[in-house]
């Protein structure tokens, strides 16, 4: 598969330029979008000579689901802006990659057809002003096989995007737009909850059966109270720099909402993960994993089913690389001290 940069050109020559700007844009001047990647280049690696590194084991675990890497899908919307196959062609990806995936939603394709195609994968929610919606989707989710929910709570309103000229310019046909939403209007989808609140954890959990991880975390105070709401896992994430613009870089709000979790559940991360260095990053400040948004929709438009998995196996690939020269054969033994103090 092409680095990360032909990747995305690629993408752009063949995709229409709205749909180009909505998926690769960010909020507001972008700075938080920019930052995400910058972050991860800013952490100098310290790598150990003369270890034995001739056989780089790159499988883990999350929830009990054995992985082929620590390289999930993150939830991304509308995969027919890409592919005709759309999320049933990501899933398939996903699922000879030997990942998981975070269905959004915002799919284009049913919850129930998605599935069907699906390995191991997540189901991400927004609560909407209507719970009762709310509590449908993640019913039919844990019902069609879910093995965790991802609560996104970091979009009580929806960010105003710099690149995105409006969902007037998106070639996504009504059915597309509302696969999983019956009887809703675009204005009614959009209206996620602005009250929610960390009690929504516990309601989720309730409600479809399934272990719920927050995505959106970027505070340890917010941590502490995630977990103290039962979160079986925490995201760090700010939406892809999509929310909140001049928020701080994923890989800069890591280390402490690591520290926060104190070890009780898995913390994973997103947001401008480009390289098997930067997950290598990613695992020695905590992680256990990280998600990756915009490169799989560019496999997905280049490739379909293939381009997905050709993105999820070259990253793996280069994960076991950077791993190999940074000295460290183990995922277990991935820590801090691989990365150079901070100035």
């Amino acid at each position: 598969m092409l680095p990360y940069e032909a990747l995305e050109a690629r993408a752009r020559e063949l995709l229409p330029q709205a749909v180009f700007d909505y998926f690769a844009g960010g909020s507001g001047d972008e700075a938080t979008l920019a930052d995400n990647t910058a972050a991860w280049a800013r952490l100098r690696l310290r790598p150990r000579v003369l270890r034995d590194v001739s056989s780089v084991d790159t499988s883990t675990e999350l929830l009990g689901t054995p992985l082929s890497s620590p390289v999930l899908v993150a939830p991304t919307a509308f995969h027919s802006l890409a592919h005709p196959e759309a999320e049933l062609a990501t899933a398939r990806g996903t699922r000879e990659a030997r990942s998981l995936l975070v269905l959004s939603s915002r799919s284009s394709r049913r919850i129930e057809d998605v599935a069907s195609a699906a390995g191991p994968w997540w189901f991400q929610v927004y609560v909407f002003r209507d719970r009762g919606l709310t509590r449908a989707l993640v019913q039919r989710a844990a019902a069609a096989g879910a093995r965790a929910l991802v609560l996104t709570g970091d979009t009580p309103y929806v960010g105003r995007k710099r690149q995105n000229r409006g969902d007037s310019a998106l070639p996504l046909p009504e059915e597309d737009f509302l696969a999983n939403l019956e009887g809703l209007t675009r204005r009614e989808l959009a209206e996620q909850a602005p009250d929610i609140t960390f009690a929504d954890i516990s309601r989720l959990r309730e409600d479809s059966g399934l272990p719920v991880l927050v995505k959106g975390v970027l505070r340890a105070d917010d941590a502490r109270e995630c977990l103290h709401h039962g979160a079986a896992g925490l995201i760090v994430s700010n939406h892809g720099g999509r929310q909140l613009d001049g928020a701080v870089a994923t890989a800069d709000a890591l280390p402490e909402v690591v520290e926060a979790s104190e070890g009780r559940v898995p913390v994973l991360v997103d947001g401008g993960v480009r390289s098997g260095r930067d997950v290598l990053r990613a695992l020695a400040l905590g992680a256990r994993a990280v998600l990756l948004g915009r490169p799989v929709l560019w496999g997905l438009a280049l490739l379909g089913a293939d381009g997905v998995r050709q993105v999820l196996e070259a990253l793996r690939e280069d994960t076991a690389h950077a791993r190999a020269l940074s000295g460290q054969s183990r995922l277990s033994a991935v820590g801090p001290d691989v990365l150079a103090p901070r100035r």
